[in-house]
């Protein structure tokens, strides 16, 4: 992988690169299909944002201009991104070009590999950036001998898909990421603070209010496609607006809830054609269903984990399940255009989300975002864990670089739009219109942890610890 304080921006980015003590984590960590839903202006801090590729419109099958619009990407556009990409980086190479199902990543030596980066003024390398091909982290060990936490998953060799999207060559499925790890640690006191992780898309009450009365003047006559007033109905919806809490809205992390919510609903609602057989959208379940002008269903992605499980001691954490399921209910529309949820359901809209739930994974290979949402999930999770139960202060390691408290590790900045063009789709059926439009992402971390049972076969695992002493910061555990 190419120096971090290579190929600047501009010449301010340059000055900074040279006296700033800090190193940033590589715009290479972007570099997936999370972009589409994002207006791609980087915002430079205190050093160089490294491989200088933030700019790029086209990633992931999309392309975007710089006030945020989306449309589908060329084939040649994405064959650009994917050079690029696999210019910017390395293929695994000696036990990296493995997959095993036991790879253990130790916090104190990665975090002491990057003080020596900092300070030497080396480069973050791609095992560095993709934390050694980690898949998933499903074990935590306290390891109280050697002062340090140890991450224990499967992981694989990373190959660049066809879209620019970094994966495992046998899973197909997004690599954990460094700065995704450190958003996640640096998030859980406001994700405290705020009930969770949250990210939605909404439209305006305005917005909803414009629309209804648009719909008052309209009269179809018997059989007539309403599909020639979808342009107007869009104009008079206006931008939808983008929310987020709990995580700091210029990280990678955020824009992985933006894309993820983004594109869960396209395919809910007919925006892209579903990449996964028996994965309908909404809308053509919902074909001359019978459907009311007051509600509109609205989807969302949440956490979906078994409970975590520890040994006696509380030394070795597991966690497992799928991840992320899909929800619904009902937004009910006031005459101003503002909504509420009595909880109810709509089934069609249940049958949908429970289907999504049910074809995650396949989905998650064939549309890297919902990989990458997984992951993000993983690692809120993880530094939930590790700092609700006080494993760091029982291990005697010092969080503080990935903490941030030092400020040694400087992420990269992203501006996210306020607002997205209109995303949604209208179904006229025997009692009206409906529009579906609303979702969003919900990460409630702190309620997975507090589900604990006791395996005391977990103990076990204690065999990941690393027997030879090594300096390097990861291994392969028996």
């Amino acid at each position: 992988m190419r120096s971090l304080f290579r190929r600047p921006f501009n010449t301010t980015s340059r000055q900074s690169s040279v006296n700033s003590r800090r190193f940033d984590l590589p715009r290479l960590a972007g570099l997936t299909c999370l972009m589409f839903v994002l207006s791609m202006t980087v915002v430079t801090t205190t050093a160089n944002a490294g491989l200088g590729l933030g700019n790029q419109g086209a990633v992931g099958g999309v392309m975007i201009d710089p006030g945020g619009n989306v449309r589908a990407a060329t084939l040649q556009e994405q064959k650009e991104m994917a050079e690029t990409v696999r210019a910017a980086i390395q293929g695994p190479t000696g036990d990296l070009a493995d997959a095993t199902g036991k790879r253990v990543v130790s916090l104190a030596k990665l975090q002491q590999a990057l003080r020596e980066m900092h300070e030497t003024g080396g480069r973050l390398d791609d095992e560095t950036a993709f934390l050694a091909g980690l898949q998933r982290i499903e074990y935590v060990v306290v390891d109280e001998e050697n002062n340090d936490i140890l991450l224990v998953g499967p992981a694989e060799p990373w190959e660049v898909r066809a879209d620019g999207a970094v994966v495992g060559k046998q899973s197909g499925g997004s690599v954990l990421r460094l700065d995704d790890l450190v958003a996640a640690f640096r998030s859980v006191e406001e994700a405290r603070r705020e009930g969770g992780i949250r990210c939605s898309i909404e439209p305006t009450a305005e917005g909803r209010q414009r629309l209804r009365g648009f719909l008052k003047n309209v009269k179809l006559r018997p059989g007539q496609n309403p599909a020639f007033l979808e342009a107007g109905m869009r104009e008079a919806f206006g931008p939808q607006m983008v929310t987020l809490a709990g995580v700091a809205p210029d990280s990678r992390f955020a824009r992985t809830l933006v894309a993820a919510d983004f594109e869960m609903k396209r395919i809910a609602m007919a925006l892209t054609e579903s990449p996964v057989k028996g994965l309908p959208s909404y809308l053509e379940m919902a074909k001359n269903k019978r459907q009311s002008a007051a509600q509109s269903p609205r989807w969302w992605m949440a956490c979906n984990y078994d409970a975590v499980a520890r040994d006696a001691d509380g030394q070795v954490w597991k966690i497992s399940g799928q991840g992320v399921k899909t929800m619904t209910e009902e937004d009910i529309v006031a005459a101003d255009g503002s909504v509420e949820s009595d909880g109810r359901k709509d089934p069609l809209a249940v049958k949908w989300a429970d289907t999504m739930t049910e074809k995650y994974d396949a989905l998650s290979k064939e549309r890297p975002v919902f990989r990458d949402l997984r992951n993000v999930m993983d690692l809120a999770v993880i530094a939930t864990l590790i700092t609700q139960e006080q494993l760091d202060q029982r291990s005697g390691i010092d969080l503080n670089v990935l903490r941030g408290g030092d400020s040694l590790i400087e992420t990269a900045h992203y501006v996210l739009p306020q607002s997205l063009a209109p995303q949604c789709s209208f179904i006229h059926g025997r009692a009206g219109w409906t529009v579906t439009a609303s979702g969003g992402v919900n990460i409630n971390a702190f309620g997975i942890v507090e589900n604990q049972v006791e395996q005391p076969e977990l103990q076990t695992l204690v065999s990941v610890r690393d027997a030879d002493h090594s300096s390097r910061w990861w291994w392969d555990g028996k």
